[in-house]
């Protein structure tokens, strides 16, 4: 919106309707009239029997004129006509005045350049009808506002038409459907009003919600907020400047906390003022003292520590908060103020973001009650005018934060943090309770928690900046790194899109914890349990329902952000830790059937194996073979299915790098894989060559484990390589011919390839020998262990060939 606002507003009623969200533009039936019949309508008009003798044809007319009045132009004979209508004798029914000042308002906003002679006139007509018999107050005030607005019209005229208004809204009632005729008609007023009238007006304008009707309401706050910004921005238009200071001096905190002003009133009026002026363009010469500007400003942070000083959860500090919140997202950046920072807090914490309300509200649904109540309030808050200004409101309490000092900044980190704590255990709960029974009322929470998550990111990103920026004037603050990094965690699950605030709040974090080893075990005793994550608790403990670890969204999505963090610090864990709090998860885990999350796990295994430091090295490498057991144990069992084989694949290549030469740990992985590849062989056994080179289908899971046993050749130690090559050749011995031939092809190819000096001659002659192994055929098939004994000279072996397999075997 450009700063010429006004002059674009053609019947401001209806630009205050539609800029607070309910606009109620004419529908096509309503403005489609034929010009047949309003030509009919002004003859009628014209006849000078109709009013006297057939009242209702007048009312008819003047109906049909007002249903075309979108449309309709009113040149000055018509306007000379409507006004004799007024003088008529006797009067014309009381029905009707309102159609007559609708027409007459249409007739001024609609004529560019107004007859003096006609709008004095017409002036003169109003007020003494008005006087003497007052009717449509909502219409007498919209129409007395367009008069007093008219350029052309005479001091003495304009001052008794501003008595008048005065008069009339001192007995006006305001009803909910006239409010925005009322404060059109305030609005055209203030533009061309002096004092004593304008503080007069203006003071209705703020003060008339004290009376209790309407309620103060969001929906009424953002219609005071656009007038002001369009009065304010036609004072600029005219540089009329000292009404710009009379507006400022009306909305000081010391004048409307004296005159008993509606606070939800004066923030918004306040925050259209600023508004106005953030909307001026850069060109213009016309700009806001910083005098002025503190006033304004002074005054909605004395209406947010009123709020504030009193959350006693009312409707009224619901609306209160919500107000202020808008109208400051739509004003713009504000200078800080601790009570404003503390508002901003409370709003989206408590009115933007509800979500725990809405989710107990959504819990405590008794079985087999409609959950069409809750659907519908949360239906309804998606759609307000709070929840879609959330960014922008964001972005100032951002703003304010940044400019906070430390004690406020502290004391909204709290306020942050804890939501993020609850927004996790609400979003399981009711993910919990009603995923699969009630997935629209799911999906319009979801929608709620992912503005939710934005908000906490965007503000963690702002956190990090100030508190984990070397550049910092503060210099790093570390534990601020811990409560991101967990507040991340709980809110992991609906992050749905990839955004620069969330991946560089998680950098300065975990660069952070990289340095700090306390603050990487507090981290790591911030994740559940293995308890919390596999039995139903507390809220879970749900009749009827039966809880499954791997089927509960929330709390994996939640792990898996530990999962992926924990490796980049785990050289900083001591070893008791890791075995307490971090095994038994990584193990649980490692079955999850989401293959994001098992490889997770296997990658948690990996950074495990090859960390390591002086401090604990014996500790952890007992830890290492320890968990070498159980790790090979938990993966192959559920290998094809759930395992990924890139995570085992991973996973074995590390133990057998990263664990001391001759480990027990490292021969039972070994032994463990072959046996797990004869046993997915065992049914390919006698297939044919073709099904050997393809390994189409699930014969693939077979040849991968075969694959990372010959892979192993030349990763394990030399100590463990005589015990790999028996395993291995007692695996291809019990094969098919079929499938001897390619698995030796394959080592042939593997072993003609290879570099490595050391091992290539003893394999050369390994190969050899089990060439020859391989070609006994049902001998060896039955016997393959005796064959291959070393103890065993049955077999003839070609010199040194039969004596290095033997060696080795």
């Amino acid at each position: 919106m450009q700063v010429n606002t006004q002059t674009r507003v053609l019947f401001l009623e209806d630009w205050l309707r539609s800029t607070a969200g309910t606009s109620k533009a004419p529908s096509p039936a309503v403005t489609a009239v034929s010009a047949r019949s309003i030509l009919q309508a002004w003859a009628e008009l014209r006849d000078p029997s109709v009013p006297s003798s057939d009242p209702s044809r007048l009312v008819a007319a003047l109906q049909t004129l007002d249903a075309a009045r979108y449309s309709l132009h009113i040149a000055d004979p018509q306007a000379k006509l409507l006004l004799s209508l007024l003088s008529c004798d006797p009067p014309v029914p009381p029905n009707s005045l309102s159609f007559v000042f609708r027409l007459l308002y249409i007739w001024l906003r609609k004529t560019a350049r107004v007859s003096p002679s006609l709008v004095n006139s017409a002036a003169a007509e109003i007020s003494r009808i008005l006087s003497s018999r007052p009717q449509c107050p909502a219409m007498s005030v919209l129409l007395l506002g367009a008069v007093i607005a008219t350029p052309a019209l005479e001091f003495s005229y304009r001052r008794d038409c501003l008595d008048l208004l005065c008069r009339i809204l001192d007995l006006v009632q305001l009803e909910e459907e006239v409010v925005a005729e009322v404060f059109a008609g305030i609005g055209y007023a203030l533009s061309r009003s002096d004092e004593p009238y304008f503080s007069k007006i203006f003071s209705f304008f703020l003060r008339v919600w004290n009376r209790g009707s309407p309620p103060a309401s969001v929906h009424y706050g953002l219609m005071i907020l656009c007038l002001l910004e369009w009065l304010v921005t036609s004072f600029i238009n005219l540089r009329s400047l000292e009404k710009v200071e009379v507006v400022c001096g009306e909305l000081s905190a010391a004048k409307w906390e004296a005159r008993g002003y509606a606070p939800f009133a004066v923030s918004m009026a306040s925050a259209g003022f600023l508004r106005a002026f953030r909307l001026v363009p850069a060109t213009s010469r016309v700009r806001l003292s910083p005098d002025m500007r503190n006033s304004v400003e002074g005054s909605i942070s004395s209406v947010a520590w009123r709020v504030i000083s009193n959350l006693d959860g009312s409707l009224e500090s619901s609306q209160l908060l919500r107000c202020i919140s808008i109208g400051l997202a739509r004003a713009g950046p504000v200078s800080f103020s601790a009570p404003i920072l503390l508002a901003l807090c409370t709003a989206l914490l408590k009115e933007i973001f509800p979500l725990g309300n809405f989710c107990r509200m959504a819990v405590e649904i008794q079985e087999g009650s409609s959950v069409d109540f809750v659907l519908e309030k949360v239906k309804r808050h998606l759609d307000s005018v709070a929840f879609k200004e959330a960014g922008g409101i964001t972005s100032v309490f951002c703003n304010q934060y940044a400019s906070a000092d430390k004690e406020h900044k502290g004391i909204v980190e709290n306020y942050m943090w804890e939501f993020s704590l609850e927004f996790y255990s609400n979003l399981r709960t009711v993910a919990l309770v009603h995923r699969g029974k009630h997935d629209q009322l799911l999906e319009y929470l979801e929608k709620i928690a992912e503005a939710a998550f934005l908000m906490i990111v965007v503000y963690a990103a702002e956190v990090a900046s100030q508190k984990l920026n070397p550049k910092s004037s503060h210099g790093i603050q570390p534990e601020s790194s811990v409560r991101i990094l967990i507040a991340f965690s709980c809110i992991e699950y609906m992050r749905r899109v990839r955004l620069p605030e969330y991946t560089d709040a998680v950098r300065r974090a975990v660069l952070t914890l990289q340095e700090n080893a306390a603050l990487c075990v507090s981290f790591v005793e911030s994740m559940p349990s293995y308890s919390e994550l596999t039995y139903n608790q507390g809220l879970f403990a749900l009749e009827g329902t039966r809880y499954v670890w791997s089927e509960d969204e929330v709390q994996t999505a939640r792990i898996l952000f530990f999962l992926r963090v924990i490796p980049t610090c785990i050289s900083l864990i001591p070893a008791s830790v890791f075995g307490k709090l971090i095994a038994p998860t990584m193990f649980l885990y490692l079955q999850h059937p989401n293959e994001k999350v098992a490889r997770a796990s296997h990658s948690v295994f990996v950074a495990l194996m090859s960390s390591g430091k002086d401090s604990d090295k014996d500790e952890r490498l007992d830890l290492k073979e320890k968990l070498v057991f159980y790790y090979t144990q938990r993966s192959l069992e559920a290998y094809p299915g759930i395992t990924p084989f890139e995570g085992l694949a991973s996973g074995v290549a590390a133990l057998v790098r990263h664990l001391p030469a001759g480990s027990p740990a490292i021969f039972y992985c070994i032994n463990c894989l072959t046996e797990k590849a004869l046993d997915l062989c065992k049914e390919y056994i006698n297939e044919d060559a073709d099904v050997w080179r393809t390994w189409e289908g699930s014969f693939e899971t077979c040849k991968k484990v075969l694959d990372l046993l010959m892979r192993l050749i030349y990763l394990v130690d030399i100590q463990v390589l005589p015990y790999l090559l028996k395993q291995l050749a007692e695996l291809i011995l019990q094969l098919a011919e079929d499938g001897q031939k390619v698995m030796l092809d394959e080592l042939y190819a593997q072993v003609a390839e290879s570099d490595d000096v050391t091992r290539k001659p003893v394999l050369v002659s390994w190969l050899q020998s089990l060439s020859y192994l391989c070609s006994q055929k049902d001998t060896v098939r039955n016997h393959p262990k005796d064959l291959i004994s070393p103890s065993n000279t049955a077999v003839s072996m070609n010199g040194t060939s039969g004596q290095i397999l033997q060696s080795m075997l």
